[in-house]
């Protein structure tokens, strides 16, 4: 079995050494009280300034892209976020099977309760299913450990029940996260996954500039971002995912890059 236990990173094990020395200098010399609240405001800026860069590994293991023995087999990933949506999921899923490429969606629960046929067909196509989520939460980076632990394990449970597959891969909403994350991901025994490149397809409507963002990264071992849920639309209200796409898996395969789901790696 694998060892899943929680092993803070030098950030972390800073932090509780420093909120140690902290309290211990407050009552040897409490004169020196605003020294030891600055140093204690210090740290938590550090924190959130960590926790609001989504590529940071300094909270935890976090995969930015893929192992390197993937990169060497020239595989790429496609992750998809925020469905399912049934105006736009069912669409890339017939995209994704006309160019053969097989992704992986983040889905949130709450979604998933909603068209749990549309999950499952995500799994009967080939494609993966992981956490981003019960509810995403716009304040999910702000929420304690018992929150975090409600949301993800609830999210758990919603996908495990409807797909038959448990979720080994986690994605915070919008990427932010606090420190409360990692202990819960460890104990829960999933991954934490960033990206390499993202085109910011749920703000921005333009497919030419979505697409040549994700082209500018699109080399092995990448980790690609796109939206079947909340997408932006373009100025003919089609959601932008459905014009990058064939774009994106033509270049992939010009470059002989392979698509894999993050399970295959």
């Amino acid at each position: 079995m694998a060892d899943t236990r929680w092993r803070p990173t030098v950030l972390i094990r800073a932090t509780l050494w420093l909120h140690g020395l902290t309290v211990a200098l407050w009552v040897v010399y409490p004169m020196q009280w605003r020294w030891a609240l600055a140093a204690l405001v210090a740290n938590h800026l550090v924190l959130m300034l960590v926790g609001l860069w989504p590529r940071s590994q300094w909270m935890g293991p976090n995969w930015t892209r893929l192992p390197a023995t993937a990169a060497a087999r020239h595989e790429i990933a496609l992750t998809i976020d925020d469905g399912p949506d049934p105006g736009v999921t069912p669409q890339v899923l017939e995209l994704l099977a006309r160019h053969g490429v097989r992704a992986t969606f983040f889905v949130i629960g709450a979604q998933a309760e909603r068209h749990p046929e549309l999950c499952r067909d995500i799994v009967r196509a080939g494609h993966a299913v992981e956490n981003h989520t019960q509810r995403h939460r716009h304040n999910f980076a702000l929420m304690g450990l018992k929150g975090i632990t409600q949301e993800l394990q609830a999210a758990q449970a919603t996908l495990t029940a409807i797909t038959g597959q448990r979720p080994l891969f986690f994605r915070a909403p919008a990427g932010f996260r606090n420190p409360f994350l990692d202990p819960v991901l460890s104990r829960l025994g999933l991954q934490l996954v960033s990206w390499s490149v993202r085109g910011f397809d749920t703000r921005v409507g333009d497919a030419g500039q979505v697409t040549a963002k994700l082209l500018a990264g699109l080399r092995p071992g990448a980790i690609l971002l796109l939206h079947d849920g909340n997408a932006a639309r373009t100025a003919t209200s089609q959601p932008v995912i459905l014009e990058v796409l064939p774009a994106l898996l033509d270049a992939a395969a010009t470059r002989q890059l392979r698509f894999v789901t993050l399970r295959q790696v």
